[in-house]
């Protein structure tokens, strides 16, 4: 018999932050206040209208652009964020200890590799500085820095972060039109702090896992010579690594700066702004009106109004504490486990990252690294995303119906009307946008506008009130000069994390073309693809499997564990940009079109957010659900299923991607993608109509995996026994219903 759900006490505010501040690492942010408030809100507001003013009327030449951005982001990194806290003393001394010999290690070079370009006594100054510096990466207690409150130490280090970034914006002529090609010492100086600042940053926002990559980068460029094999290359002195990576556009101020500094700061602004003036409650709305009346229905509301909020967010740890906190406790109030619930809502947020038109900012980078238009890319991501929707609902669906569980009650539903009448206004600012990126306008200047309707339509409520009109609206979603600065604050406070760590991504994508380390990993990747290739194609006697498809198919493999692994704990912006560099060469080798290598990397590395051990998003989601965030992790993936299965059908089926398009081609993919998902879904819930036995879960299972391959035997065949499994339970439903005994009454 089942037992009534006892009801959930929502979560305080201060639960609700503790969520955010341990499973986000890009917003836990210091509670300023006093005259340290003062200036880091001054800096967020001034950095927001540079931004707003400049997307509307020109930007500056790009290195200039992108070092005014840095020079207002790095010092807001080390006021805003604290210290790493030494939760672990012993792998937080371990980390320490090894930045700190870094540093301490980039300063000696320089100091050697500038003897006899500067006096003594300023070499051994350098060697103090870069010890000063590492002193820093230490955790010790004593240096303070992990509360509410900056310590000593945060002041020089925000202003060095600033100075590095400064230095270029003020002797831009002498760098880089008197001198280029001729770096004088103390550029060379102010390289190496830029470096070391960045290296902090990064560690302050993101934690160990992308500066150790980082790290592991510059190592790679200094001791090329000496390490084995085909990993061995030239080997570059410290000297041309920070010509490379500063004084330049390979490097830290490279593309993945650029596009943070001219898209995605511009629509996180946007996303913030929305919000504030009740966007977010008009989506959960809308989400109940469209889903909520079904069975399940706060689940599905779930769902629907993540896939609302991917459109203007893209962050899955913020979409699942947004929306989880209002459908988490309503699923389970329903019926639905509290892992279900938390893993349902964490995998609907972490669509937001595939949604069109922000697609968690990758969709920026892509256009740039592919030269695709950005009006052609996010139409042509709406299939794939909608597939990862579609297999979340059919899931949530067949969970419901096997708990026999009901909708919401139609009284308890919001209106449609009166919806519409409360807030028509909001939508104005978003179909404007997406009307201007569909025109062929460049994002930036979508988002301008984006950005001054959504603050001018929020006062249309306080207006048609003055004038005795649309008294049904609420005018206290006017964006006051007081909401107005809180807004603007919290969208530069939104693109802190992502600059820091997509200025340490410049690492990486600048050693990548100084060594040719994308093209090492591809060739291995391709070794290893080949090896087991031959081997499979050994084990078939009739030949069923060519050797260029296996090695395909061992390849994908091996990419795609890459781009989970690599993503664990960074955010998808980053990691999409290192995976494109490294690893999508490796596909591209294959055969396989420029696009499609690109959205699977971006795809499988998206995962990571959803994929123990480092599956934030799900955990986030069990700490309002308080549910176990393992388990709550791997039912978050499970549900994801069609996200791990879109990119397959991107490889072997690009016209999803209109990637030499035929409408036959298009329709044969769409179907058999479909099936699969219907067929992965049964046999992961283990219902349809009746419970599923449990070689019918094997078969669907086998069934579904072999109906992404594009060949229209395996499909026909597939479909055949998917078919006749289904129609085989809907059967015995029938007869089970016909054989029940009639209900009282």
């Amino acid at each position: 018999m089942m037992t009534t759900p006892q009801p959930q006490s929502p979560l305080s505010d201060a639960e609700m932050d503790a969520i955010v501040r341990k499973y986000d690492n890009e917003t836990n942010f210091r509670r300023l206040t006093g005259v340290t408030g003062w200036i880091v809100t001054l800096a967020c507001v001034v950095l927001s209208v540079f931004h707003i003013y400049t997307s509307g009327f020109g930007l500056l030449n790009e290195v200039m652009h992108r070092s005014v951005h840095m020079s207002f982001i790095m010092p807001l990194v080390f006021l805003l964020f604290p210290r790493v806290k030494v939760e672990k003393p012993l792998r937080a001394w371990g980390f320490g200890l090894a930045f700190a010999a870094f540093y301490l290690f980039l300063g000696i070079q320089l100091a050697d590799a500038l003897a006899g370009r500067i006096p003594e006594a300023a070499r051994y100054g350098l060697i103090a500085l870069s010890a000063a510096l590492a002193l820093t990466a230490l955790p010790a207690t004593k240096l303070g820095g992990y509360g509410d409150r900056p310590s000593i130490i945060d002041w020089p280090l925000a202003i060095a972060g600033c100075a590095s970034s400064l230095y270029l914006i003020v002797f831009f002529d002498t760098i880089f039109i008197r001198n280029v090609g001729f770096p004088q010492p103390f550029d060379y100086v102010m390289g190496l702090i830029a470096i070391i600042m960045v290296l902090e940053a990064a560690r302050r926002t993101m934690g160990e896992v992308l500066p150790v990559i980082g790290t592991l980068a510059l190592l790679y460029a200094i001791f090329g010579p000496y390490l084995p094999g085909d990993l061995a290359h030239r080997g570059y002195n410290i000297i041309r690594l920070v010509n490379h990576l500063y004084l330049g556009t390979e490097g830290i101020y490279g593309i993945a700066i650029g596009v943070v500094a001219t898209f995605v700061f511009h629509f996180v602004l946007f996303g913030v702004l929305a919000q504030k003036s009740g966007l977010g409650q008009l989506f959960i709305d809308l989400a109940s009106i469209v889903a909520g009346r079904y069975s399940g229905g706060p689940a599905k509301v779930a769902v629907v109004s993540s896939g609302f909020f991917g459109m203007i967010s893209g962050s899955p740890v913020a979409n699942t504490v947004t929306t989880g906190a209002f459908t988490i406790p309503m699923m389970k109030s329903k019926g639905f486990s509290g892992r279900f619930a938390a893993a349902t809502e964490a995998s609907a947020s972490c669509g937001g990252q595939v949604t069109p038109p922000i697609m968690g900012a990758a969709a920026f980078v892509m256009t740039e690294m592919l030269g695709v238009p950005y009006n052609e890319l996010i139409l042509i991501a709406i299939i794939p995303a909608a597939f990862h929707y579609l297999s979340t609902l059919f899931m949530v669906h067949l969970e419901a119906k096997r708990l026999g569980l009901s909708g919401i009650a139609p009284d308890k539903l919001p209106q449609f009307m009166d919806v519409l009448a409360r807030s028509w206004h909001l939508f104005i600012p978003l179909v404007v946008m997406v009307t201007l990126l569909l025109m062929k306008f460049t994002p930036f200047l979508a988002a301008f506008w984006g950005i001054i309707l959504t603050i001018g339509c929020s006062y249309i409520p306080l207006v048609l009130q003055m004038l005795g009109l649309g008294q049904r609206m609420d005018a206290s979603s006017a964006l006051t000069p007081r909401k107005l600065v809180s807004a603007l604050e919290s969208g530069a406070q939104q693109s802190i994390a992502i600059t820091a760590a997509c200025a340490c991504v410049g690492f990486i994508l600048g050693v990548t073309t100084l060594t040719g380390m994308g093209f090492k990993f591809s060739g291995a990747v391709i070794d290893g693809a080949a090896w087991m290739g031959a081997a499979v194609s050994a084990l078939d006697p009739l030949g069923f499997l060519s050797q260029n498809g296996t090695t395909l198919f061992f390849a994908l493999i091996f990419v795609a564990i890459a781009c989970i692994i690599m993503g664990a704990g960074i955010p998808t912006t980053p990691t999409y940009i290192i995976l494109a560099a490294i690893a999508a060469p490796a596909l591209q080798q294959l055969g396989v079109p420029l696009l499609a290598t690109h959205f699977f990397v971006f795809y499988y590395g998206v995962l990571a957010d959803i994929t123990p051990p480092v599956a934030l998003a799900a955990y986030a989601g069990a700490g309002i659900a308080r549910s176990d965030p393992m388990q709550t992790g791997m039912t978050a993936f499970r549900l994801s299923m069609g996200k791990a299965l879109v990119p397959m059908m991107f490889i072997y089926a690009p016209a999803l991607l209109f990637i030499d398009f035929t409408v036959w081609d298009f329709s044969l993919a769409l179907s058999s993608g479909v099936l699969s998902i219907i067929a992965l879904s049964v046999a992961y819930i283990g219902f349809f109509q009746t419970h599923v036995a449990r070689w019918e879960k094997w078969v669907l299972t086998i069934a579904g995996l072999v109906l992404v391959a594009h060949d229209l035997l395996a499909i026909a065949l597939s479909a055949s026994v998917v078919f006749a499994i289904l129609i085989g339970n809907a059967r015995k439903a029938a007869r089970e219903s016909a054989l029940a005994p009639p209900s009282p009454g």
